[in-house]
């Protein structure tokens, strides 16, 4: 009978502990999605920056060469 209680108590705490770690979670994942909004807004920042000064094109990540679109 107490062994039962006890077992009942256990679980509980184990939920409580596992809902508080899910609420982290979530609140994690948040801020991570909101970080990931941000650095699409400077991204797109940065691309419209570099489109004004040098225009549109591509560059090659191998060599860092520029290519203008035609």
């Amino acid at each position: 009978s107490s062994r039962i209680v006890s077992e009942f108590g256990q679980i509980e705490l184990e939920i409580l502990l596992t809902t508080q770690r899910l609420e982290q979670l979530a609140e994690a994942k948040n801020e991570s999605q909101k970080g990931y909004v941000k650095l699409q807004e400077e991204e797109r920042e940065l691309v419209k920056k570099l489109n004004e000064k040098y225009g549109a094109g591509t560059v090659d990540l191998n060599n860092g060469e520029f290519t203008p679109t035609k």
